[in-house]
């Protein structure tokens, strides 16, 4: 997968996404922490860094996408913000030091597909949180993958940005190929140009990411949905984890 192209149009396709509501779910399950340094991985373009950042905390960027990051960077310098940002893999995480809390969300996590890949992440992460320190994530629900995503069709039209994305099932059990097809209208010409971009995501059962968490060293992992305190139930399409680490392992 490649994100040069995807980076100019990712924030308008995310344009609707609630970023305020992640960051009030970080504000309450973080509130107890004894610091204020976050690594925000798989950060994109930084829409949720910088509002972090503006929030007081500590924050620091990762992504394994350069042309995301470059989108990032040119985002804080307009609002005047320093925050360190890195290309990395989630899956190889490398010497960032040390973290009060980490967070994985927009389902950034999906886009692992493979089950050795989200184990090396929760094992890297929980490296590069201080002990006592917490990761939070979301991932969507198996609910969303086979009842909301399957063969589904997505479209928007707009002046400068227009899409068209279609769902289909992946190779993998509970997985979806993302097919979106965007028209991107030059300024100079007034012509759209057309380029398609192909995401797969997967999803696994909670109690798959619970036991896999478990294995890494996380504690009192506390397990709700969409955005609530609440419990997920068989139609949640977003499910929500806060974790706590012991001590650092060597």
């Amino acid at each position: 997968m490649t994100y040069e192209r995807f980076a100019y149009v990712y924030d308008f396709l995310m344009e609707d996404v609630p970023y305020g509501e992640w960051l009030a779910f970080f504000r309450r399950h973080a509130s107890a922490l004894s610091g204020k340094k976050v690594l925000d991985l798989a950060c994109g373009t930084g829409e949720f860094t910088w509002r972090l950042a503006e929030a007081g905390w500590d924050v620091t960027g990762a992504d394994l996408s350069d042309s995301m990051l470059l989108a990032a960077r040119q985002k804080m310098d307009s609002k005047g913000l320093a925050i360190p940002l890195f290309q990395q893999d989630m899956r190889s995480l490398e010497d960032l030091g040390l973290f009060d809390a980490v967070t994985i969300f927009c389902d950034s996590l999906n886009y692992l597909t493979e089950e050795e890949d989200i184990k090396r992440t929760f094992q890297g992460v929980k490296k590069h949180l201080k002990p006592g320190g917490s990761l939070l994530f979301d991932v969507h629900s198996l609910y969303k993958m086979r009842a909301i995503f399957k063969d589904g069709t997505f479209t928007a039209v707009d002046d400068s940005v227009s899409y068209i994305w279609n769902c289909f099932d992946g190779e993998y059990p509970d997985s979806v190929e993302h097919e979106l097809t965007f028209f991107v209208r030059e300024d100079k010409l007034g012509l759209y140009e057309r380029f398609d971009e192909l995401h797969v995501q997967r999803a696994f059962a909670i109690e798959q990411y619970k036991a896999w968490l478990e294995e890494a060293g996380f504690t009192n992992i506390a397990i709700t949905a969409d955005f609530t305190d609440q419990p997920p139930d068989e139609a949640s399409e977003r499910i929500f984890f806060s974790c706590t680490s012991g001590s650092v392992r060597p």
